[in-house]
Order: C-alpha cells, then structure tokens, then sequence
C-alpha cells in the first residue's frame, strides 16, 4: 500500500470569517502521484498550497503532509517540500547561484551540499551561464526556473507548485515538465501541481481534483471522472464512402461513431464491422478530454457552490 502524502480532512480558510477561499477540502495523495488540482482564478488553489506548507492556519479542519501537521511542525514539513507560489520570491540583490545556496542553508544544507547541489540544478535549467549576474537582470523565464531550482534544492519528497510553466518559453516549459516527470517517475517525488492550463494538466497529471469557488467538484482519474460526469468513450471508424452500418452515428467525411461502455469493447465492434462487410480505413478510441469533463462540471455543480 502507497504511502500517503497528502491528507486533508474538511481542510477549510476564511479570511474575514463570513467567506471561504477554500472549504471543506478532503483528499488523500497517494507518494509518488502527479495530481493535478484544477479551477480558475479565485478557485482556492493558492490557498491550499499555503495550508499544505504552513503558511496559513486553517480556520477548519486539518492536512498533514506525509503524516506531519504543517500547523504543529512547520519546519519539518518545510524539509519534505518545495514549493513555487505566486508569492515565492527571492533576492534581486543576489545572483543566481548565492540565491540557491542561500535557501538551501536555510533548509539545512551545508554550503559544500548547496554548491553542489546548484551546480546541478543552474546546468539543468539552462542557468549556468548567468548564474553570477543578479536575479533582477533575470527575464521571467529565468527567474521562473530558478523559483523552480530553489523549490528542488534539498530533494523534496514533495513538489507543490502553482502555475509552474507560467511565464516560460516552450523550450524551458519542456525541460521543467521533462524534470518533474522524471522525478515523479524515477524517484517516486510526488507533484501537486495548480493551474488552470486543462491541456497541460492532462498531458502531465495522472489524476486530478477540479476545484470552483473553493469547493471541490470531483477527485479521480480520467476515467472515474468521466465517468461521473456521463461522457463516455467513443469508437471512431472511417468507412468506404457509401456504407452506413446501423445502430452507429454518421458523423461527418466518412467518419461513424459509437459509444462505449469499456475499451474492451473497442476490438470486438471493429471485428463486427469488418466481417459484416464494412470497409474500415481508420479506428479511433477517443477519450474524454479533461476540457470535456471541466465544463460539464462546471455546468453541473458550480452553480451549486
């Protein structure tokens, strides 16, 4: 059994007391997971990020991070964790290099395992060669993947990261992705990432939880999710001009659909069709899209919040 890295119980903040930013969340990550935490701004994604790290207090319920309160024992939970916030800032003052080594003693690195470390990181995000010039030079890109060294300094076990890509070009945005992966993949780093980029969460998450006007919506897979919101899969065949199988949809060029209760079922609607027959130039198993099942939350329950 995966251990869990993050658990929150009807987590919840107010910060006037009458309206909540973030209310009764309940999750449970388990190590190693890429979760992907989904909504638009003002949805409470910021928020929990700042619950889950300690730097605010809930107004209700509770989170742990591999079963460490960040209320009760900040710094601890602060060693298992990096995290790039809206608010993460660092030293304009300061170059490149002395920012990481300065964050990575705060953590408790020695100077040598910061160096060492930066060398690393600064090579790997393309930072090395400005890595003595000072961070206010930094365009936004640069400055955005050094945010994200800094959050990977001492080999967090937990990367927390709201809107990672922003800001980057698509060359710096791969190699961030590229790394996350990687480290979810190979070292079993568990990545709780926010956005409102539906697109990019699918292409990087393995799950996900849709958050709107600090409720969450629903929490799963792909799968599971279009699952409770009814959009189904869909066979997609493209016939000889002129046949028209019964019980499937015409759709367009050629092209007929049907639904599917499983992809099991994919093989056996395929064989139907060829030896009734039908001439099928092309197959496709589409999958609901994570836009699909966004909106029609959205629709559904967010109305409701």
């Amino acid at each position: 059994m995966s251990e869990i890295a993050i658990h929150a119980q009807k987590l919840s903040k107010s910060y006037n007391g009458a309206v909540y930013a973030l209310h009764d969340l309940s999750l449970e990550i388990p190590s190693g997971a890429v979760f992907g935490f989904l909504g638009p701004n003002g949805a409470g994604k910021t928020t929990a990020v700042k619950l889950l790290t300690g730097l605010l207090k809930p107004t209700d319920g509770s989170c742990a991070i591999f079963g460490i309160s960040p209320v009760k024992k900040p710094c601890e939970v602060h060693r298992l964790c990096g995290a790039v916030t809206e608010t993460a800032r660092m030293y304009g003052r300061l170059t490149g290099m002395q920012n990481l080594i300065f964050f990575g003693q705060v953590i408790g690195l020695t100077k040598r395992e910061c160096r060492q470390r930066a060398e690393t990181l600064l090579k790997s995000f393309d930072l090395w060669d400005v890595r003595d010039k000072c961070l206010s030079s930094y365009s936004t890109g640069m400055a955005q993947c050094l945010s994200m060294a800094r959050a990977m300094i001492a080999r967090p076990r937990l990367l927390l990261l709201d809107e990672p890509v922003s800001g980057l070009d698509v060359e710096s945005a791969l190699r961030v992705n590229t790394m996350m992966t990687n480290l979810a993949a190979q070292e079993g780093v568990t990545v709780f990432l926010c956005t409102h980029q539906l697109q990019y969460a699918q292409n990087f998450c393995n799950s996900y939880g849709i958050v709107s006007k600090g409720k969450m919506l629903a929490c799963g897979d792909l799968e599971s999710l279009s699952r409770e919101v009814g959009i189904p899969l869909r066979a997609r065949f493209r016939l000889r001009e002129g046949q028209t199988p019964k019980h499937m949809e015409c759709l367009n060029d050629g092209w007929w659909g049907s639904d599917l209760s499983e992809e099991e079922d994919m093989p056996d609607l395929l064989q139907n069709l060829v030896s009734s027959g039908f001439d099928v130039f092309e197959a496709q198993l589409v999958h609901p899209s994570l836009e699909d099942i966004y909106f029609k939350l959205i629709e559904w329950k967010g109305e409701e919040t």
